[in-house]
């Protein structure tokens, strides 16, 4: 069976599923979601068009969920479901996508890493061998940035002064860095931290660092 066989009310659940799944960046819509959203008097509802749409070929069944014939499956951990906080509920179990790293960084386009030598940020749980991910933007005052001065780099707490910088350790083993730049020197802000890899796993910054 094609699409054009779809009835209405199908063809428009598939088009919002599929908007979902675009928009999100390929996590699906729960099924509370759907329920809210069409109006549907019990979850059974969605039970039904999801089946219709698997019989139909326009969906197909991937593992304990759904998938959208040739939708790019991004590598992840699988969302299985929700689960309740709270007082006990019902399991609902769905296929809500992937956690990738674009599900924890936006605008992953515009990070790239650099590896730590030395321990002069161990304050801030920035250690020697961590991977920093850093991202192409302002630096706040006293935030956490990559500095490139002289064929040198840092990563340090950037203070802006009048004439210069002021890079400051969080560790208290190492100095405060000053720099003054004359006409001829040049000063460039690499990236601003916005968090960083080990063998730990990610840590995301929650505020501008």
């Amino acid at each position: 069976m094609t699409r054009r066989q779809l009835t209405p009310k199908q063809t428009a659940f598939f088009r919002y599923v599929q908007g979902f799944v675009d928009r999100s960046g390929g996590s699906w819509p729960t099924y509370r979601e759907l329920v809210d959203y069409f109006g549907y008097r019990s979850p059974n509802s969605v039970t039904q068009n999801l089946q219709a749409l698997v019989r139909k070929g326009v969906l197909e069944r991937d593992g304990e969920g759904y998938r959208i014939p040739g939708q790019q499956q991004l590598a992840g951990i699988p969302v299985r479901g929700i689960i309740s906080a709270g007082l006990l509920q019902e399991a609902v179990e769905a296929n809500l996508g992937n956690i990738t790293l674009e599900t924890l960084f936006p605008n992953l386009n515009r990070i790239f890493g650099l590896r730590v030598a030395g321990r002069s940020m161990v304050g801030a749980d920035i250690h020697d061998g961590d991977y920093v991910l850093l991202v192409d933007d302002d630096i706040p005052q006293g935030g956490i940035g990559a500095v490139l001065f002289n064929g040198e780099t840092s990563l340090k707490r950037i203070f802006m002064e009048d004439g210069g910088l002021r890079l400051e350790p969080c560790n208290d083993e190492y100095e405060t860095i000053h720099i003054a730049p004359n006409i001829f020197e040049e000063v460039r802000i690499l990236g601003r931290y916005v968090g960083h890899v080990n063998r730990s796993g990610i840590r995301k910054v929650t505020a501008r660092a």
